[in-house]
């Protein structure tokens, strides 16, 4: 049986804790920043947990 294979996008797109957790990275902070406050853009940086409803099909994207 061949191996499976990771999705490339997702292995860039999303990232696993040691705990097991999904995270991404927050959309908006690639363009238009001169409008945008200081504090909005520090909370772009974060990470953010991927939507409960999205899991199942992220972790298929990643082999897992």
């Amino acid at each position: 049986m061949p191996k499976q294979k990771t999705n490339s996008s997702a292995k860039k797109r999303f990232k696993i804790s040691a705990s097991g957790r999904l995270f991404r990275r927050h959309a908006m902070k690639s363009h238009n920043l001169e409008h945008k406050s200081a504090k909005r853009k520090r909370a772009f940086g974060s990470d953010h947990a991927v939507a409960e409803s999205d899991v199942r099909e992220v972790r298929r994207l990643l082999g897992r």
